[in-house]
């Protein structure tokens, strides 16, 4: 079904609606997906296009979890380091991953668009900044990028990240000038909105309660009503709830915290110029500028529900230590939400028996990872597209439990600390080579002032400056009472041939 553009008043916002009526009566479709996320929407709306009829339902509201609480960056990629994909699958395979990752960067590039999602506010360009002095790792990264997978990167030297983000905490970055970000918010509803144009029916507030996966005929059970389906794609992450738990333990699950401060004005163009997103290669700071002076800032983790509210401070702090001369913003609002993180670092994407599909896991993957798996595995369906086995080497892998989430939460502290260590130590290097080059400068122009023609020799840090030891008396030899002065330097130029 093709989808046109319209005016705000009658356009894809208009078929949304915050409350949708639970299932309350029994229906046959071709496709049911659980969960009304991004990757579950995306499913659901393509397979609509594709001619099929798809029932999506959804155990609270759409989008209420991570989907619809995110500072919408869209890049290609994944969460695991593109050098451990080679590794893992080999460089044929991970090529052929990667160029699944950038369709899936241009289907929301191709949806993100004011005339089919009013508000949704596109921008483009983002910046991965490092917080210790790479350079050679970076231009091995360029490289690999650039050349094996066709992608457009550009590298950043420290002095240019530094003329954009004026602090003195990063050092090089890699700049992705076709990466953008919308509005999350607006970009899962309107997504919702287009899958209904599109044919699709959701269902709020209708969790699911059994599934007999069975038969060429699925059924699946709500509390309200019975719903029977060819093909189910399971797209809830880590909610998916007790008839599923035992995909649900495959997630680890992680809760990410962002504020949006007040306006800060113009003090706010003097720290940052980069009118696009930036996030740090150690995944602690993810950061934009919004509304022009307004910083949407996400950095807390945690392994443990919480209320937003009780981070703000913390990423206020957060905003003093990277940026000083911001202080303690205030913040005008807090959100936060789960993400399945995977123990291989790969999102879940594929068919686990004959008809039964999964979508999940994309925590600290990027919008372009759930858009990629609705593309794939509404094509899959309908059409016998099998690039799904790209995913198999990352199979299905369990969690931990609860013990899992307390060692995800430490190992996650670790992590942080030892960048945090890691970035003091880089700076202070930077710091003692200044100070060195300066007082080289000073030695120069010194010696250059008093006549001479360079800089005095360097002695090595701490060493000593030994006096020359005063020279040995003549040896004399005694023969008959009478001494020779002289015998011992004839005998020394005997003994080695020189008379």
């Amino acid at each position: 079904m093709s989808e046109t553009s319209t005016s705000a008043a009658d356009g894809p916002q208009a078929a949304y609606s915050p409350f949708r009526d639970r299932l309350a009566f029994d229906l046959d479709v071709d496709i049911c997906v659980v969960g009304a996320g991004l990757a579950g929407l995306t499913v659901a709306r393509e397979a609509a296009r594709l001619g099929a009829s798809v029932a999506v339902l959804e155990g609270r509201q759409v989008g209420w979890n991570a989907s619809g609480h995110h500072l919408g960056t869209v890049m290609p990629g994944f969460g695991l380091p593109i050098a451990d994909v080679i590794e893992r699958v080999g460089l044929d395979d991970a090529r052929e991953l990667w160029a699944l990752s950038k369709e899936g960067a241009d289907y929301v590039r191709a949806t993100a668009t004011e005339d089919l999602i009013p508000g949704i506010s596109p921008s483009d360009g983002a910046l991965e900044v490092s917080n210790v002095d790479v350079g050679e790792a970076l231009i091995s990264r360029l490289q690999t990028l650039g050349e094996e997978f066709a992608t457009e990167v550009e590298g950043w030297q420290v002095d240019r990240v530094r003329s954009v983000l004026r602090t003195g905490r990063y050092f090089h970055g890699i700049y992705y000038p076709k990466a953008f970000q919308i509005d999350g918010r607006k970009y899962v509803h309107g997504l919702a909105a287009l899958a209904v144009r599109a044919g699709v029916r959701i269902f709020e507030e209708t969790p699911v309660v059994s599934i007999d996966f069975s038969g060429i005929r699925k059924r699946i059970v709500t509390p309200s009503a019975r719903l029977r389906a060819n093909h189910i794609v399971l797209a809830g992450n880590i909610h998916l709830g007790a008839p599923l738990k035992r995909l649900s333990d495959t997630l680890l699950p992680v809760w990410r915290y962002a504020a949006l401060t007040e306006p800060l004005g113009d003090r706010l163009a003097e720290a940052i110029t980069f009118s696009g997103s930036v996030v740090d290669s150690d995944g602690i700071d993810h950061f934009r500028v919004v509304d022009g002076d307004r910083l949407l800032w996400a950095s807390p983790e945690t392994t443990w529900d919480a209320r937003p509210k009780r981070f703000g401070a913390a990423v206020q702090r957060r905003i003093a230590t990277v940026f000083p001369q911001l202080g303690k913003p205030a913040i005008a609002d807090t959100f936060g939400g789960a993400v399945g993180v995977t123990v291989h670092g790969m999102p879940q994407i594929g068919q686990l028996r004959r008809g039964l599909w999964v979508a999940s896991g994309f925590g600290r993957q990027g919008l372009n990872t759930s858009a990629l798996a609705g593309q794939l595995i509404a094509r899959s369906i309908l059409w016998g597209d099998d690039r799904w086995r790209l995913f198999s080497p990352f199979e299905l892998v369990w969690a931990g439990g609860t013990t899992g989430r307390v060692a995800g939460h430490f190992v996650g502290l670790w992590a942080r600390g030892a960048a945090s260590a890691a970035g003091v130590l880089a700076r202070y290097r930077e710091g003692a080579r200044a100070r060195e080059q300066a007082r080289e400068a000073r030695l120069a122009e010194a010696n250059l002032k008093a006549g001479t023609r360079g800089p005095a020799p360097r002695r090595p840090p701490g060493a000593m400056v030994r006096p020359l030891p005063p020279p040995a008396p003549p040896r004399q030899i005694e023969d008959g009472g009478e001494r020779y002065p002289h015998a011992s330097q004839e005998s020394e130029r005997i003994s080695d041939g020189r008379m």
